[in-house]
């Protein structure tokens, strides 16, 4: 199992598990699966009930590649078609529950999309994904060589991180804060603070939510609570940081 850690744009380390061998590969499968049915149904429907190889039996060489070419387009391009409008999923990553992103803490482009696709051709089609297989095995982040080239890794879904497992809070563009001094804390702290104050107000701790005010007033240098509970005041303490922190 190998994990991957990405440095968010907010200075937020969050672990993943890349996707194994086995994972992608079995995703490979359910999309070839997928592209298989299109080209039966597609010549089923299209080729057969149309005549289409009637229409084009009297027409050049390279008119009759274009027209079956066309036809095929969809599943050329299927990756790159699916990780774009999918964020960096196929329906067989879907399936399967794996990903593509970047290493850097920033949200895939289509530029790394086409980047990793265009490398199928070395990964994937020469050496029948012999050259992917090593590539992934080899690497520390399971890459293959799309992979390197985009700065993307594969990872699995099954243990995402959500931001209710990080510091960080999910804040409205209006937010106005409300006491500028808890830039004193760390991330540390607020990790911290934000791991006590989950857990405390999961199970109704009440007395450990009163500690915990008292030590953010104390450390923070709070002269006057403005807040009616201790939630709403640890609440806002840990948006007040989010948002100074993320605009410094």
């Amino acid at each position: 199992m190998v994990e991957l850690q990405i440095n968010t744009t907010q200075n937020v380390n969050i672990n993943f598990t890349a996707a194994s061998v086995g994972e992608r590969i079995l995703a490979y499968g359910v999309d070839w699966v997928i592209k298989i049915a299109y080209i039966i149904v597609t010549y089923q429907l299209v080729f057969n009930l149309f005549n289409v190889d009637d229409l084009v039996r009297d027409m050049d060489g390279w008119s009759q590649a274009a027209i079956y070419v066309s036809f095929y387009l969809p599943v050329i391009f299927y990756t790159l078609i699916f990780e774009s409008i999918l964020d960096g999923q196929t329906l067989g990553k879907r399936v399967l529950k794996i990903q593509v992103v970047k290493i850097d803490g920033y949200q895939a482009s289509l530029a790394d999309f086409v980047i990793r696709w265009f490398f199928r051709i070395v990964d994937l089609n020469i050496m029948s994904g012999v050259v992917a297989l090593i590539s992934i095995i080899m690497s520390d982040k399971n890459q293959r060589l799309g992979d390197m080239t985009a700065g993307t890794s594969v990872i699995s879904l099954k243990n995402k991180v959500n931001i209710s497992h990080t510091i960080l809070e999910d804040l409205k563009q209006d937010y106005v804060p409300t006491y500028p001094n808890v830039i004193k804390l760390s991330d540390n702290d607020a990790r911290i603070i934000k791991d006590t104050f989950t857990t405390a107000k999961a199970s109704k701790d009440y007395p450990t939510l009163i500690k915990l005010r008292n030590k953010l007033i104390e450390v923070v240098e709070i002269k006057e609570v403005k807040q009616k509970t201790d939630i709403e005041f640890i609440d806002v303490i840990l948006k007040d940081y989010n948002y100074y922190t993320q605009n410094m």
